[in-house]
């Protein structure tokens, strides 16, 4: 006979193989608590309920047939699905607890009261069914948890409530859509000592970037309070991001990123039994700080890396941080289940044509776009008047919103962040949504049109009327090797993760002030003369924008090092190289608070740009920050893949200025392994090849402004577009010029631009002369390797032939 399972299990008792005993939830603590405390990992000491005892209650009740009879009801349609679930739901609580059971439990809770050296202390009451948090589906959500609950009698009633949520609609939808039998599922409680995360903070991290599958990154949401806000969504917490691979040397600090959440609200302690937990403002201070410090991020990450690791696949974990001894525990680990089972041999992607006015931004869940009309729906009561196929849109969701987010077309809420229950269900459901987008509710109206659009990285958008979208589905199969190496074009942080599953060989061009312009915002001489800056306007932005940096430079700094460390962690550790910063002066003039610095230009195409501009006293202050940035991303992130490169270099003298400013600025050329590259887009580049070669550890091929120089064409002149041609004989000799004098200087030489791309023979004759890499657009990544393939088998072929 098998032997029975005792009425209480403590959490070191338990193991991950013990799922059918005590639940998902609960053998996880468990194997977290016997495998995982010697790496550092703090879980709250507590003790399950097991499945046995639900059983047992059931058993006890006679309720085993009142369940079956509602069930069968329900079927058979004699009743709604709301009238069963709250008729076995009242049967549950109004029933007795075997008094064996009973007394076990008030024993188990005394032993944890005896521990934590106090009487009738508070604990969480979570539900642990049987069937949850398994590989291939996440019940999360589906069950009740219970805060701060305290006394015999309240921990009772609150596993007795525990019991009768396995029948929520919510629950018996969701298991029906599953295919899971309603009387197979068991629940397990787990009773944990409480963290003082009420006065800290609290919330959940993801060992797999949530919307792409990139693998090597941490995502961590936080906010003030307890973590229910955060995980039902209900607050826009922050979001940090960590590279793990480099967690390995703990010197390093590889936080790629960093949002600060609104946080509005949080979850505290409330007054007395009936109300155990409240919702109150945070205060101002509260709202522009971020949660965690640089260092407990990486320590969260770390343990993240530990958990996955133990596991084997990737995890979400909840933690929370105690606001009286400042530990940091983790009270929940379960697998992810989106991500960890996406299609990685190829990807769809979307890009939109063009579409209307720009309505609404939030964060954007999944990659993908989707059109139709919205339907407003603000409360749970009135979600029976929802409309198949619209948009829906309302303030945030629950597990009650599962049946009608199922028929929609795609999600819209005002309040929450990526581990929010809509971010999580709608990965789930394969729905495009864009969470925390504010003023959704207040801003759209019943049956308009509007487009959902995903597509544009960690941002997502909400457009007038319905967009014209192209649909691309890119297949990594057979892709073949190379000896020319095709690396990547990437610009936008925001959307860098898009791209980790391309077998590039690199990042051939990041263009660091599509990160300024995007990222930053901010002319960089506006934040170091901050205090002298006339444009009261420009202040006021700048103040507000920078409220969690105490110095305003330092802003400028972190967020690009950051920006800039999203797209390095992309092709780590293959080579990424950065170009400085290359905007015109209008460009610049366009930036919060530029107005100020930068010269009215007739034509600033040729004007202060590029290496001229890192040397002006206009501007010098500003490049010193950029130095600091990369230096950052280099010494202190550790991306020591990132190649620094010069655009515009019009002389040799300035190539010696701007690599003396750069060493001066911790920059030095060859000390901790640092390349410098130069652009190669002024004639006098390949002119004097060999003396620019002597300066720098490779070229780049800029083919837009050499061919704009080369051939004295404008390149945004719509009057001349039909002159402008990267394929002219002349623009091709210099090329060619180049990549020998390169070669012949033993250093690398690459081209950077659409031309590749869109021109087969173009790259084919970039192919035959040689050239080491090209770096192109990542939609047309498999498209131009192919093309290379092919030519280099032919180029082979004739070589073969003729010798």
């Amino acid at each position: 006979m098998q032997n029975e399972t005792p009425p209480i299990l403590w959490f070191e008792e338990l193991r991950n193989t013990d799922i059918s005993r005590v639940g998902g939830k609960n053998a996880s603590l468990g194997e977290m608590v016997a495998n995982l405390a010697s790496h550092g990992i703090k879980v709250p000491r507590g003790f399950a309920i097991p499945a046995q005892a639900y059983r047992r209650f059931l058993d006890h009740n006679a309720l085993g047939t009142a369940i079956s009879s509602a069930l069968g009801a329900f079927a058979d349609g004699k009743r709604t699905l709301a009238e069963s679930g709250a008729a076995i739901c009242q049967s549950i609580l109004s029933g007795d607890w075997p008094t064996d059971t009973a007394d076990a439990i008030r024993l188990a809770y005394a032993d944890l009261c005896r521990d934590a050296g106090g009487t009738d202390i508070d604990v969480a009451v979570r539900s642990s069914a049987t069937a949850e948090d398994l590989p291939d589906a996440s019940f999360a959500g589906q069950q009740e948890t219970y805060l701060n609950v305290r006394g015999t009698r309240a921990l009772l009633d609150a596993c007795r409530r525990c019991y009768a949520s396995l029948f929520t609609d919510r629950a018996i939808s969701y298991r029906q859509a599953r295919g899971v039998d309603h009387l197979a599922v068991a629940l397990s409680v787990g009773v944990q000592r409480m963290v003082r995360s009420d006065r800290a903070g609290a919330g959940v991290m993801f060992s797999i970037d949530t919307e792409t599958g990139f693998d090597k990154v941490t995502v961590i949401n936080a906010a003030w309070g307890l973590g229910e806000n955060v995980v039902q969504g209900t607050v826009d917490p922050d979001e940090y991001e960590v590279f793990t691979p480099l967690l390995a040397d703990p010197a390093l600090v590889p936080i790629i990123g960093k949002r600060l959440g609104e946080k509005a609200k949080k979850l505290v302690y409330g007054s007395d039994s009936t109300r155990p937990t409240k919702n109150v403002p945070t205060s101002g201070a509260e709202r522009a700080a971020f949660v965690l410090s640089d260092p407990e991020i990486i320590t969260l990450s770390r343990w993240g890396g530990i958990i996955a690791g133990h596991y084997g696949r990737p995890m979400d974990i909840e933690w929370a941080k105690d606001g009286e001894t400042g530990e940091i525990f983790i009270v929940q680990a379960r697998p992810e289940t989106v991500q960890s089972r996406r299609e990685a041999g190829a990807i769809r992607t979307y890009r939109i044509r063009s579409a209307g006015r720009k309505l609404l931004s939030g964060t954007s869940i999944g990659e993908a776009v989707a059109s139709g009309p919205v339907c407003i729906i603000r409360d749970r009561r009135d979600i029976a008047r929802f409309v198949d196929g619209a948009i829906l849109v309302t303030e945030t969701t629950d597990p009650d919103w599962v049946p009608v987010m199922r028929r929609a077309a795609a999600i819209i809420t005002d309040h929450g962040g990526r581990t929010s229950h809509a971010a999580i269900v709608s990965r789930e459901l394969g729905l495009t949504a864009i969470v925390g987008a504010g003023i959704a509710t207040h801003l759209l109206h019943d049956e308009q049109e509007v487009t959902v659009s995903c597509a544009e990285g960690r941002e997502g958008f909400v457009y007038e009327g319905i967009a014209d979208v192209e649909v691309e589905e890119l297949d990594f199969s057979g892709i073949p090797a190379t000896r020319t190496k095709v690396m990547l074009n990437l610009a936008n942080p925001a959307a860098a993760f898009r791209w980790w599953r391309l077998p590039a060989d690199g990042i051939g061009l990041a263009r660091m002030e599509f990160v300024v312009s995007n990222h930053i915002r901010v002319h960089p001489m506006a934040l170091v003369r901050y205090e002298t800056l006339a444009d009261t306007t420009a202040k006021r932005a700048i103040e507000a924008m920078t409220a969690a940096y105490p110095r305003k430079p330092e802003y400028f700094v972190d967020r690009l090092a950051r920006g800039l460390g999203r797209i390095a962690a992309v092709q780590y550790p293959h080579p990424v190289i950065v170009r400085m910063s290359d905007f015109k002066s209008n460009e610049y003039a366009n930036l919060i608070g530029g107005a100020e610095f930068e010269p009215h230009e007739d034509n600033p195409m040729i004007g202060l740009r590029g290496a001229s501009r890192y040397y002006s006293p206009r501007y010098q202050d500003g490049f010193a920050l950029e130095c600091q940035a990369i230096a950052r991303l280099r010494k202190e992130m550790g991306f020591t893949n990132v190649i620094v490169m010069i655009p515009f270099c019009r002389t040799v003298s300035e190539a010696d200025r701007v690599l003396g400013i750069m060493a001066a600025n911790g920059l030095e050329r060859h000390k901790d392994d640092l390349k410098v590259y130069v652009m190669c887009e002024i004639p006098s580049n390949v002119i004097l090849a060999d003396a620019f070669a002597q300066r720098f550890d490779g070229f780049s091929i800029g083919s837009n402004d050499l061919t704009q120089l080369t051939l004295g064409i404008d390149r945004d002149s719509s009057e001349l577009a039909g002159l402008f041609d990267e394929e002219d004989d002349a623009v091709k000799r210099l090329i060619q010029e180049v990549i020998r004098k390169a070669h012949q200087a033993g250093v690398h030489v690459g081209l950077c631009g659409q031309a590749p791309s869109d021109r087969p023979a173009f790259a084919g004759f970039l192919v035959e002369c040689g050239i080491d890499s090209v770096s192109v657009s990542p939609d047309s990544f498999i498209r131009v390797k192919r093309n290379i393939a092919v030519v280099e088998a032919s180029t082979a072929r004739t070589a073969g032939a003729t010798s």
